[in-house]
């Protein structure tokens, strides 16, 4: 997992309540156990109609907000099922950080564990940041001092795990964590090995 810093990008908007993980990247497409190559489908019925032709109506489909690195969504996003392929689906598409006033549960864990920064802030600063993206301002989100950064210098702090923040910036995710015990993890299966043959 890469590690995350400062992340410095367009903000694309998207002012909607309730985007499900199905809205983020539908069923159909995910007979994939790969995290690369579902950016293409994300937000599928939204960008694309029924024939496949691009939507000129959604803010992703704008040259201003193609190369978008962050987010700036609604109340409750990520709800709905469990499915990981959403957070896979959103950094392949170059999304590295999602705000919103709100995230469901699971989705929200699940960012965590795929290098995706989900902050969490009150209705009337995501909607400042929400205006900044319909300007496409740039904005710095800065995981260290936990600030995000408008072109005006004037800043925004959020609040974020200790745990979660250290794994970030580490770039550590769950299997990265267990390698980081290797060692005493050797140990023990040696010593099991040596103290009791018959279960290994």
């Amino acid at each position: 997992m890469e590690k995350f810093e400062l992340l410095k990008g367009i903000a694309a908007p998207l002012p909607m309540m309730n985007v499900d993980t199905d809205m983020i990247i539908p069923k159909q497409f995910l007979k994939t156990i790969k995290r690369s190559g579902l950016g293409k489908n994300l937000f599928h019925e939204l960008r694309f109609d029924m024939q496949g032709n691009i939507k000129n109506d959604f803010v992703l489909n704008w040259d201003s907000y193609k190369e978008a690195s962050i987010l700036i969504a609604g109340d409750n996003f990520g709800c709905g099922s469990s499915r990981e392929h959403a957070p896979w689906s959103l950094l392949d598409f170059g999304f590295k950080c999602i705000i919103a006033p709100s995230f469901a549960d699971i989705f929200y864990n699940n960012c965590f564990k795929n290098g995706i920064l989900p902050i969490r802030l009150t209705q009337d600063k995501v909607d400042i940041l929400m205006e900044q993206a319909n300007n496409k301002k740039m904005l710095s989100v800065d995981l260290e001092k936990q600030k995000i950064i408008s072109e005006d210098l004037s800043s925004i702090d959020f609040d974020i795990d200790e745990f979660r923040k250290k794994c970030l910036l580490e770039g550590l995710d769950d299997i990265g964590l267990t390698l980081q015990k290797k060692e005493k993890i050797t140990q023990y299966e040696t010593s099991l090995k040596s103290s009791h043959p018959w279960i290994i």
